[in-house]
């Protein structure tokens, strides 16, 4: 994959500028990427300056912020707010958590031209409880105006179930299927956290017709056509195109056609990290420490011996009372350096140290 070329998958390279002209009959164009890696929102800050200069009747959706903090969005995009008290209004750290530094670009140059920002996303506890009990269990009211999902699409399915197997997940009483109950809910919450974002657009276009909505999002939310598009279909808007980031080290067994509609060659520059490091688990903080839900193949917390249903008690030091203690933490760290931890497991605890690497 050519650094700083463009590439249809299945097909061949085109021309950058053939492909914009091409996108400005657009409704939606999403930009998928992968949260901590800083050239993917260079990328998507290139791809909005472009298509800003094409179509500036445009608003910018972002899966960071639940719906809650639009109205402090508002005020960032209407310069009445400082980086700091967005990020504490907002509540960066505790909604998002990767580094503000990887999108401040990003909503800068939305408060730059006035472009409006919108809050994509939902409360975690909405999709958790989805998880755990499906759809149906979800008042009406605590649904943040999510209509139901439609169905995920067979692709679709059988990639979440991949991703479901690589998580320790023992609920179903053994090695799950495709129908077991809990990875049914399991794709039920996806296809919610899809629609809501979905629907977060539609509904931003509907407020303003002729606009270009731009969705910041998770590659996961839009290769394929699976996940954000598969929804916005549903809901009548099929003027949609994928963009996405290809790293040229990446395998490319994967760049088959429907992939994206086009996918654009970066390269991580040599040294480079990302703004701050990961420990690569979810969390959910839990009476007397937070807990770990699932965690990453291949991440520091797995070489490190940490396990879903682990709880941290103690981080650096200190009392793990809710996620952002384990957050700040994290982040704290620098390459080379080791963060213990107290650890509770079962019915013992046990001390463990993350080594994270050097560069």
């Amino acid at each position: 994959m050519p650094v700083g070329a463009w590439v249809v998958p299945g097909g061949g390279s085109i021309d950058a500028g053939y492909l914009l002209a091409g996108l400005e009959a657009s409704r939606v164009v999403l930009l998928g990427e992968r949260h901590d890696r800083l050239e993917d929102h260079r990328w998507q800050l290139q791809m909005i300056a472009a298509l800003h200069a094409r179509r500036p009747d445009m608003v910018i959706g972002f899966e960071m912020f639940p719906r809650r903090v639009q109205p402090v969005l508002d005020r960032w995009v209407a310069g009445e707010l400082g980086e700091q008290e967005f990020l504490r209004q907002s509540e960066w750290n505790k909604v998002w958590g990767y580094a503000p530094e990887l999108y401040l670009p990003l909503l800068h140059f939305a408060r730059m031209n006035r472009i409006p920002v919108v809050a994509l996303n939902v409360e975690p506890e909405f999709t958790k409880k989805v998880t755990r009990e499906g759809f149906d269990a979800v008042a009406p009211e605590k649904r943040e105006g999510v209509s139901r999902p439609a169905p995920a699409p067979a692709g679709y399915v059988a990639k979440l179930f991949e991703i479901y197997l690589e998580h320790d997940r023992s609920k179903d009483g053994g090695k799950p299927t495709p129908q077991s109950p809990d990875f049914l809910r399991f794709v039920e919450s996806q296809t919610t956290w899809d629609r809501a974002m979905a629907q977060g657009l539609a509904e931003a276009l509907a407020r303003r017709p002729g606009a270009l909505a731009v969705g910041i999002v998770g590659g996961g939310h839009v290769v394929h056509d699976h996940g954000i598009p598969h929804q916005l279909a549903d809901l009548g808007v099929r003027e949609v195109k994928v963009l996405m980031p290809w790293d040229r080290g990446k395998d490319c067994g994967e760049l088959v056609a429907g992939y994206a509609d086009a996918v654009f060659g970066v390269q991580e520059p040599k040294g480079a990290a990302t703004a701050r490091p990961r420990l690569g688990v979810s969390i959910e903080a839990v009476e007397g420490g937070v807990a770990i839900r699932a965690v990453e193949k291949g991440s520091i917390a797995e070489s490190t011996g940490l396990r879903a249903g682990d709880v941290i008690l103690e981080i650096a030091g200190r009392p793990a009372v809710g996620t952002d203690d384990v957050r700040s933490a994290v982040q704290a760290m620098a390459p080379g350096t080791w963060l213990p931890m107290k650890i509770g497991r079962g019915s013992g605890t046990t001390e463990m140290v993350a080594r994270f690497p050097a560069p």
